[in-house]
């Protein structure tokens, strides 16, 4: 059972930003943003957060808001109206409480439930938004003193469907994948579904993984027969 995420997308001061930044970019805007494992939290270490947030601004505001089944298309609009407005609301609650709001795309088509991608930083624990799932084009940035504040950030959350670690050393990687709280966690990647992997998460993401031959296992009803010997023990 998979009941939605706030994947963490840790960036290290070790990490290719550039590359980094394209990830974010497209694990954040897939889809507009309606996965449950799209990457809704950019922790990033304070020695490149700079660096980092504007490659990544300038990826977004790139982004062609458009008709989904157009090819040129990389911001699709929301499944509804109605989610569309609970984006906006949630957004305006979080600014409400105490965050910043940075409208990063400038067009989007007037037909559709379409909304502009928006960063939202200054996030503390007091403000509802920390602990949301947004399913839309919403950014939630961290800024983490170092990797320790980074993992603590990535973990301070009631989901734990997926994460990802940004790093050009893939042993730390692992190590931070370790320590991550989540069902999966990806190094150099956004949370992917594939269908050679099982996918899942933890916590209040759900329990179970699908696909693979675990998640074919879900679905099967197996049936116990035992033999034993009529004078043993019970």
């Amino acid at each position: 059972m998979e009941l939605g995420g706030a994947d963490a997308f840790l960036v290290l001061e070790d990490a290719d930003l550039d590359k980094a930044a394209r990830w974010a970019v497209f694990g954040r805007h897939w889809n507009a943003g309606q996965l449950c494992c799209s990457s809704k939290r950019l922790i990033v270490t304070e020695a490149i957060y700079d660096a980092f947030i504007e490659r990544y601004i300038a990826g977004v505001a790139a982004l062609k808001a458009g008709d989904p089944l157009d090819p040129e298309t990389s911001l699709a609009p929301l499944s509804s109206p109605g989610a569309a407005d609970d984006v906006r609301r949630q957004v305006e609650e979080a600014v409400a409480h105490g965050a910043s709001a940075t409208v990063i795309a400038s067009e989007v088509p007037a037909r559709g439930a379409f909304e502009r991608p928006v960063m939202l930083t200054n996030l503390t624990k007091e403000n509802p938004a920390y602990y949301q799932e947004f399913f839309g084009p919403i950014s939630l940035v961290f800024k983490a003193q170092d990797e320790a504040e980074a993992i603590q950030i990535a973990n301070d959350s009631p989901f734990g469907l997926g994460g990802s670690v940004f790093t050009q050393d893939i042993e730390r990687g692992k190590k931070v994948a370790r320590q991550i709280s989540t069902g999966m966690a990806y190094i150099n990647h956004p949370t992917a579904v594939k269908a050679d992997l099982p996918f899942g998460g933890i916590r209040r993401s759900g329990y179970g993984r699908e696909l693979i031959g675990l998640g074919l296992k879900e679905f099967f009803n197996y049936k116990l027969i035992g033999v034993t010997d009529i004078d043993g023990n019970f």
